[in-house]
């Protein structure tokens, strides 16, 4: 999942690294990323190579990543996955650095339900397999992407092929600052203007108003 939002990014211009394990970063750094993904009307799926993309993508593990070169976090990975011991580290970093964090993770951040008054005062680190991990991260700073679209590692492919199989939207809440909605807009709005050889690229980022009514995702998992 995060290689498709990734290469929605590189086709709008933006640079993005991906934070990976070590041979898997080594691999995207060396033959890039490639996304198969079907445009409307089209009978089959197209391959999108990250090369030749617009915007510049890097690999990195955990313990290499440098903060002051980015604007915004993506968190992609499974929420057990964030109990590894340098994925904990980064992650303390991460929220030190206060960077805005937008979430498609298979379930949302504690500080993302801290948000919801319903839900603020409700004791819900059981849920999580570790929940110091977010006991840093100040609520306002962290939001959450609905996973929608369905993609997959091809079981005979590489780690840097994934396949599209519903190319829906992601779908944002917004930060708590504006600054930071700016840039998410931004976003929004450049991978809108994507085309390619004159197509529109399904799979947009659209973001609303932070809401309460749904906190949980549509049950969809990356």
């Amino acid at each position: 999942m995060a290689h498709l939002l990734a290469t929605k990014l590189l086709m709008a211009g933006h640079n993005v690294t991906l934070v990976c394990r070590k041979k898997t970063a080594e691999l995207i750094n060396r033959d890039g990323t490639e996304v198969r993904i079907k445009l409307r009307d089209e009978a089959v799926h197209r391959a999108i190579f990250s090369r030749d993309l617009p915007g510049k993508l890097d690999a990195t593990t955990p313990a290499e990543v440098d903060l002051s070169r980015y604007d915004l976090v993506g968190l992609a990975m499974q929420e057990p996955q964030y109990t590894n011991h340098t994925i904990r580290v980064l992650m303390i970093k991460i929220a030190e650095a206060k960077l805005p964090c937008l979430s498609i993770m298979n379930m949302p951040p504690l500080p993302y339900l801290k948000r919801i008054p319903a839900l603020a005062d409700m004791d819900l680190e059981e849920a999580y397999t570790n929940a110091s991990v977010w006991e840093r991260f100040k609520p306002g700073l962290v939001s959450l992407c609905s996973p929608d679209p369905q993609a997959f590692r091809p079981p005979e492919e590489a780690a840097n092929v994934l396949h599209v199989g519903l190319p829906t939207n992601f779908k944002a809440a917004a930060f708590a600052d504006e600054q930071h909605n700016k840039l998410l807009r931004e976003l929004e709005a450049d991978i809108d203007a994507v085309t390619l050889d004159g197509h529109d690229v399904p799979v947009k980022l659209k973001v609303f108003d932070f809401a309460v009514r749904t906190p949980w995702p549509n049950g969809r998992c990356c």
